[in-house]
């Protein structure tokens, strides 16, 4: 192997520094334990390393005692989970992405209008949980789905998108939609984040250059699974692995340049070791960088968190 190609942007996105910088705040203000709703983002060792800080992360809130400090995770939750936890008197910190907001902002407003609302997603996601919750819709994650949608008033519908899903495979949904529903609004912006729609179009450009791409991401990553499949969408093999150690020697048969990128809620570390590992194994290998597009989004954290 001649070549490793590290695609830019990758790693983390603003929404993730932020919902990372929450928990380590709010250990630092009130101390541990902090309990946390869900995985705070979709990445073990970001989780596992939080822990360590003294973050306990739970799935349900009969796992959190009265009272204590309560943060909801970087992909949201339904009205439902708030009402709960204010019932037991938690002190709560919202650490949902502002574009996951928009999305749940969309459908609130979206049902007040008398619109019937078709949401775009993967069925379970915890994303799609808390859209779900904020008020009556159908779930459409293929073109295929959009042939079962029954809605009372054909001219008066509109679509919502989770915000991590691939930019393709929604155009595709979306178009479905359109033939489907000729009348039907879409959100005024995009609702697919500009973090994931930098990252595949990253992996594009890689993809010209490389004869494999590693994702550097969780399984249970959206916007990390959609990486992978944009790669293979265009031709080219790759992987999705969560560190170094899962790396496999049989992959790189006749593979002269390898292409790597990482997930939005990935830390620049684990990317480093991969690099390094490649390195070791493949002796004088050049490292080049494609660069897609700058990113500086920063999204303010919670005001009782900021310093005084």
């Amino acid at each position: 192997m001649k070549k490793i190609i590290l695609a830019s942007p990758r790693g983390f996105c603003g929404g993730v520094s932020r919902a990372v910088d929450i928990v380590e705040r709010t250990i630092d203000l009130f101390g541990s334990p902090v309990y946390v709703n869900h995985e705070i983002v979709h990445n073990e060792f970001v989780v596992n390393d939080l822990k360590g800080d003294g973050a306990v992360f739970v799935d349900s809130l009969d796992e959190v005692p009265e009272k204590a400090t309560l943060i909801f995770s970087a992909h949201g939750v339904p009205p439902t989970l708030v009402k709960e936890a204010k019932k037991k008197d938690l002190k709560i910190i919202d650490a949902t992405c502002p574009l996951v907001t928009k999305v749940h902002l969309e459908a609130i407003r979206f049902h007040k209008q008398g619109y019937s609302i078709v949401l775009i997603g993967k069925k379970n996601h915890q994303e799609v949980i808390g859209t779900m919750g904020e008020a009556p819709m159908q779930l459409v994650g293929k073109v295929e789905d959009v042939k079962k949608l029954k809605i009372p008033n054909p001219d008066k519908v509109a679509y919502i998108m989770q915000t991590t899903l691939s930019v393709d495979e929604t155009k595709e949904i979306v178009r479905a939609l359109k033939d489907k529903f000729p009348k039907i609004i879409s959100p005024e912006k995009d609702d697919i984040c500009y973090a994931t729609q930098n990252r595949q179009n990253a992996v594009k450009e890689l993809t010209k250059k490389a004869d494999l791409i590693l994702v550097v991401g969780s399984h249970n990553s959206s916007n990390s699974n959609r990486l992978a499949e944009t790669a293979k969408q265009q031709g080219v093999k790759s992987y999705l692995i969560p560190d170094k150690a899962a790396i496999k020697d049989e992959w790189f048969e006749n593979v002269k340049a390898v292409g790597i990128t990482s997930g939005a809620s990935v830390p620049e570390v684990l990317v480093k070791e991969v690099v390094l590992y490649l390195e070791g194994k493949f002796e004088g290998s050049l490292i080049e960088q494609i660069k897609f597009t700058e990113e500086n989004v920063k999204f303010p954290i919670p005001r009782e968190l900021r310093k005084k």
